[in-house]
């Protein structure tokens, strides 16, 4: 975190001071809130951090070296600030959160004591309580390649390197049925042959649930028309004429990268993996084994 200036050492010091906490709350959506347990408005870094808006964090544990920095922070659900509708869609999660020690006199005097994302948020009796995880949670997670014959990239992303704006591999288009939150049904989606949205991700780009997504379980075709499944339900209301985005999917295996999307330089899989069968493989007398290429 951030040192603390000499001014701000100085008024610390003195023991009689007028301080309070300002914590500024970044959603993935790009949506950013502003709090403060002080008893007026303050503004610096371009937001505007609001009292009586029912946020307030217990005491920070932090330490030196790669321990987690963590805490929790409790809150009031209201139509002005956090929302339970909000929470229950999904909006609040991994949101990145900062929390400054600020002189309300004087707000250039300030330090920031806590940096990270938060966790687990828990609702009951029309307030929520909030995990707050600190940097070094990240260096909790496995890191490094993973050996397998699927590919382990994400389509587009930088190790993929596939444009997803190419024409043809995406469609936007409003929804037409709506039967349940976790499908959705045309007519037809005309160009795009059953299947091929099957892995992708289905976008809601308008309406209630406006920028949440899910992952497309399946894509067919019935006597009723074509059918978008998902693997989960969209966590808000969507209602006939919502826009919707529908991306192509992949099922990470090497003929799709090749045929599909003619991106097979940067397959990230190893389709040539041994199977448990050869590992288990024992010398026999019958048959050629020299050892040599499997192709």
């Amino acid at each position: 975190m951030s040192s603390l200036s000499n001014d701000f050492r100085a008024h610390l010091q003195t023991g009689v001071t007028t301080v309070c906490r300002a914590w500024a709350l970044r959603r993935r959506d790009g949506v950013q809130l502003g709090f403060t347990d002080h008893d007026c408005a303050l503004s610096f870094d371009g937001i505007t951090f609001r009292p009586g808006s029912g946020l307030t964090a217990r005491a920070v544990s932090q330490a030196t070296g790669l321990s987690v920095d963590n805490s929790e922070a409790l809150g009031v659900l209201s139509d002005a600030a956090v929302t339970e509708a909000d929470i229950e869609a999904g909006r609040y999660d991994g949101a990145e959160l900062r929390c400054w020690l600020v002189n309300w006199r004087d707000v250039t005097m300030r330090w920031l004591q806590f940096r990270g994302t938060l966790g687990e948020i828990r609702r009951a009796g029309g307030a929520f309580e909030a995990e707050l995880r600190g940097l070094t949670e990240a260096l909790n997670q496995p890191q490094g390649r993973v050996y397998q014959k699927p590919c382990t990239a994400v389509l587009g992303d930088a190790a993929c390197g596939f444009d997803l704006t190419t024409p043809g591999y995406a469609t936007d288009l409003p929804a037409a049925e709506v039967p349940r939150l976790d499908r959705f049904r045309w007519e037809d989606l005309p160009g795009f042959q059953p299947g091929w949205f099957t892995h992708g991700r289905l976008t809601v780009l308008s309406g209630a649930a406006a920028g949440l997504w899910a992952a497309v379980k399946a894509d067919r075709r019935d006597a009723r028309g074509r059918e978008i499944s998902l693997w989960e339900p969209i966590r808000a209301a969507v209602a006939p004429g919502d826009m919707i985005r529908l991306q192509a999917g992949c099922d990470k295996r090497l003929e799709t990268c090749r045929l599909k999307f003619n991106n097979l330089l940067n397959f990230q899989g190893f389709p040539d993996i041994p199977g448990e069968d050869w590992v288990m493989a024992v010398p026999r007398r019958s048959g050629a084994n020299g050892g040599g290429s499997r192709r």
